[in-house]
């Protein structure tokens, strides 16, 4: 098994070193044996973490979400069926995320339809509107 310095256990997987030092802080990556010299050496199983850790960020969980995964992963007594359950209310959460999203977008172009673009910014239609709402 190789050991990876905190350094080559980033570009290796693709983060900042600082986001290692982050992860591990946070209990998401666990703490490694230190060299005599005092470098910390990830064994692989840091790389397929840090990697895990990034694509579910990718696909919207939060780190308290992916720590939870990280614990279910490791949970002998887990199910798939308590992943799937997770995995349907982030889907459901980002839905949610998605229709807020479109009612803010449609009420930024109907302000700045309302909008000449031309005079001061006092008599701006919307910062007016923005004001009296």
């Amino acid at each position: 098994m190789k050991s990876w310095t905190s350094g080559a256990l980033a570009r290796n997987a693709g983060v900042n070193i600082e986001t290692v030092r982050y992860y591990e802080r946070r209990g998401l990556l666990p703490k490694p044996p230190r060299t005599q010299s005092g470098y910390r050496l990830f064994s692989d199983d840091a790389v397929r973490r840090l990697r895990f850790i990034k694509r579910a960020q990718q696909i919207g969980f939060s780190l308290k979400e992916v720590k939870e995964l990280l614990g279910l992963q490791i949970n002998p007594r887990t199910m798939c069926a308590d992943v799937k359950r997770r995995a349907e209310v982030k889907a459901a959460d980002i839905e949610s995320k998605v229709r807020d999203l479109e009612a803010m977008r449609k009420a930024l172009v109907k302000l700045a339809a309302a909008c000449s673009g031309r005079g001061p910014a006092t008599q701006c239609p919307i910062l007016e509107s923005l004001d009296h709402l």
